[in-house]
């Protein structure tokens, strides 16, 4: 299987000629955004929810996310209009590293420019002004999509109701910048990767495997970890738990790219709600939109810590918290009660426009 095929059939795509100028001052000849949607806009185009989408995810939310989609779950497609894009820099149809450079014919490869998680805001900005959407209810999304949801409300607070960021700083950590890093090396130092290609025939990506692996450690706890494994064997020569490793690097090996990797993970380093903008309390402090924060507390990545300091800074938060010992994942293996807490800030978001109606 490879990218192309993980695309679903009912994406939809839509291809801006004008140049796309990213916050390095580099410039994007054209681009290409990748999204799906569910059910229907209203009369009153109100009934918007955008879903924005982790690492190595897709415009495909419900098969990521399936267990929010349905009638009386989260993403209810009977009653709201639900988007979710590709972003900038991925391999699932949006424009990045895959793609072509309309000015050579070529993929842009490895000199595909530096993106940051406000350029994917902004061309998802794009995407509504195309799609004729001036408001969104809810932006939600998890861990790179957290990233997202917090831009909005600092990029474009006029445009949106409410955000629901899961599993997420205000702000990438050095403990996060190293883990990218260390896995960025792993790519670099795969004796098959050459100049930033995987060379046809040569053993497919043992780098970007390796580097799934290391985060695979990091999107779990050490209680999961234990539970799950143990010190149990596959074989005489293999633990359950380095099994499970190797079959989720080989797994992302065969439906994801190296160079977007790098691209993606380098654009959540970029995150930093108060880069240019001033200090951080005070730049928290003004973003007045409705946020309820989920945090996950096994996880190491984005430590509940930094979830509370959001929710105590941001004047018009609040957060609640999955006590599970998943890690970072949670969020995607915890379908029903996620579904549910978003169900219900939802519901508190139409009460609120009911009463001030």
């Amino acid at each position: 299987m490879g990218y192309i095929d993980i695309i679903s059939e009912k994406t939809g795509f839509f291809v801006s000629r004008k140049p796309f100028t990213l916050e390095s001052g580099s410039e994007l000849p054209e681009v290409t955004v990748a999204y799906r949607t569910w059910g229907a806009l209203n009369r009153e185009r109100n009934n918007v929810v955008l879903v924005c989408h982790a690492l190595t995810g897709s415009a495909d939310a419900d098969v990521w996310w399936e267990g929010l989609f349905g009638e009386g779950k989260a993403f209810d497609d009977t009653k709201d209009f639900i988007i979710c894009s590709n972003v900038l820099g991925s391999c699932y149809g949006t424009t990045g590293p895959l793609s072509p450079n309309p000015l050579t014919g070529r993929p842009y490869g490895p000199g595909f420019p530096y993106v940051t998680i406000r350029d994917m805001v902004k061309l998802q900005r794009l995407l509504l002004d195309e799609l004729g959407i001036e408001q969104v209810k809810l932006v939600v999304g998890a861990s790179l999509g957290g990233m997202q949801v917090l831009e909005w409300g600092c990029m474009f607070p006029d445009r949106v109701r409410a955000l629901m960021p899961m599993g997420v700083s205000g702000r990438h950590s050095a403990w996060c910048i190293a883990q990218s890093e260390a896995q960025r090396q792993a790519i670099v130092a795969d004796r098959d990767w050459n100049g930033g290609w995987y060379e046809p025939g040569s053993p497919p990506g043992k780098g970007l495997a390796a580097a799934r692996m290391m985060a695979m450690c990091s999107y779990r706890s050490f209680e999961n970890f234990q539970d799950r494994f143990g010190r149990e064997k596959k074989n005489e020569d293999l633990f359950q738990a380095e099994s499970y490793l190797r079959y989720q690097g080989e797994k992302l090996v065969g439906r994801f790219d190296a160079n977007t990797y790098m691209t993606l993970t380098r654009a959540m380093d970029s995150h930093d709600l108060s880069r240019g903008r001033g200090d951080y309390m005070q730049v928290l402090s003004s973003v007045t939109v409705p946020v309820e924060i989920l945090s996950i507390t096994s996880d190491i990545l984005y430590p509940k810590e930094e979830q509370e300091e959001l929710a105590r800074y941001m004047p018009d938060a609040s957060i609640r918290y999955l006590h599970e010992p998943y890690g970072h994942d949670a969020f995607l293996i915890l379908v029903d009660k996620v579904s549910g807490m978003v169900k219900e800030f939802l519901q508190a978001i139409e009460a609120k426009d009911s009463t001030a109606a």
